[in-house]
């Protein structure tokens, strides 16, 4: 192969015993996993915020900022509930650019896939601890899911990997639930198989062994816009394209019909701003049919400190994003204000 092995890492097991979950944060997880569950299941009608940051860059500046959302969280806890995004691996399109902090934990230094195991546990507990949040990441490497199993509340699989069989097989085997998103072409109807896929048992290979997956009721989707032949973001969070999964969902006989609305990536173009129309579209889309009000449980947002983005650098604004742009906390904050307003 021409590859160098320059180094084997501790397994998942070794990393969790120098870095062991509290009683107390796994009671703070546990509750958070099951209140999703009541959420997708519609036993609770609460609305889902998956919100934060496009990357995780910086430990302390996350924290920051996952901490401000402790505060809005407490003023519309009847209506609202916010899961932070801690995304800690980045997928590259051409495999150029930041690949998150499992990569390099410190963005500008050199790759150390060491340090950056023990970074985003250690990254993930801090919230637990200090901000009463159990979060999201994004299942970019099913395999490495494990370093992190017992700390995170809610999975996302992206849209270049929704294809993938070991996504969808991992996914099977999760007990938290986990967000399938349209492929970057925009075919639901691959989205919708790996729902069925997740959703179903498994036998297969994974980290060396041989294992059965009980699948998982909760796997569900997320609309995030599409790419065309040309080129071109092309949006699927409209009042027909809701309808449309529906309908989809109606004829699929999957369990939990569900969808997040990720308001950025191709949805907004990338026009980061565009995020607020988009989620407050979406709202009236769910007050004009229960249809949709009912498969609608929640929206993706990118915010972060400060609007945009920049690049990696020595000049680096703390609490900017260095991978896509974010909305920034003021507009963050009344955002979601506005949101519980119009739930």
């Amino acid at each position: 192969m021409n590859m160098e092995f320059f180094r084997k890492l501790p397994v998942p097991k070794d990393i969790k015993e120098q870095y062991p979950v509290t009683k107390e944060m796994e009671a703070v997880r546990e509750t958070t996993v099951s209140d999703l569950k009541d959420i997708f299941s519609g036993k609770d009608d609460r609305f889902i915020l998956v919100i934060g940051p496009c990357s995780a860059d910086h430990e302390d500046t996350v924290i920051s900022y996952i901490s401000r959302l402790r505060d809005v969280q407490d003023k519309v806890k009847d209506k609202i509930m916010i899961v932070p995004r801690i995304y800690t691996n980045k997928p590259r399109t051409t495999g150029e650019g930041y690949k998150g902090m499992l990569h390099q934990p410190d963005p500008n230094a050199a790759p150390d896939m060491l340090k950056g195991l023990v970074s985003i546990r250690k990254l993930h507990m801090r919230a637990i601890t200090e901000t009463g949040f159990a979060c999201a990441d994004e299942m970019l490497y099913p395999e490495n899911h494990r370093y992190l199993s017992d700390l995170l509340a809610y999975v996302a699989v992206g849209a270049r990997s929704v294809e993938d069989q070991q996504h969808r097989l991992t996914a099977s085997g999760l007990d938290i639930p986990v967000g399938m998103k349209n492929p970057t072409a925009g075919d639901v109807s691959v989205m919708m198989n790996s729902i069925k896929a997740a959703q179903s048992s498994h036998v297969f290979l994974y980290r060396g062994w041989e294992v059965k997956s009980a699948g998982n009721p909760y796997a569900h989707a997320i609309l995030r816009g599409y790419v065309n032949k040309h080129g071109q973001s092309m949006p699927n969070y409209h009042y027909e394209d809701l309808i449309h999964l529906a309908e989809s969902y109606a004829e699929s006989g999957l369990q939990n019909p569900a969808v997040i609305v990720d308001t950025n990536h191709s949805n907004s173009g990338k026009k980061y701003l565009e995020q607020v129309r988009i989620s407050k579209e979406i709202i009236h889309s769910r007050r004009h049919n229960d249809d949709i009000k009912k498969l609608v449980k929640g929206l993706m947002i990118e915010s972060y400190l400060f609007d945009g983005n920049q690049k990696i650098g020595e000049e680096q604004v703390l609490g900017k994003s260095i991978t896509d742009p974010c909305l920034g906390w003021e507009k963050t904050e009344r955002l979601i204000y506005d949101l519980a307003e119009s739930l």
